[in-house]
């Protein structure tokens, strides 16, 4: 447990943190900043969470743009 007191992603859902970026930036924005067809096309949380369960690369690029953004705050 000691090693999770500094992981940004604790206790996050990817559907949470998926939520938080879209009020943030926006689905415009957040297919700029990741340029993934569920984020440009026709975008959805629901269709956004079975791309990214599903696909490791994406996720990654998901968490870490979300550390990036509120990790800080």
């Amino acid at each position: 447990m000691e090693e999770q007191k500094n992981n940004p992603l604790h206790g996050k859902t990817l559907e949470r943190i998926l939520v938080q970026l879209v009020d943030y930036y926006g689905w415009d924005e957040l297919g700029y900043k990741i340029n993934i067809n569920s984020f440009n096309v026709n975008p959805s949380i629901n269709s956004s969470l079975k791309f990214l369960r599903k696909t490791p690369w994406a996720r990654q690029k998901v968490e870490e743009l979300y550390i990036r953004t509120f990790a800080k705050k």
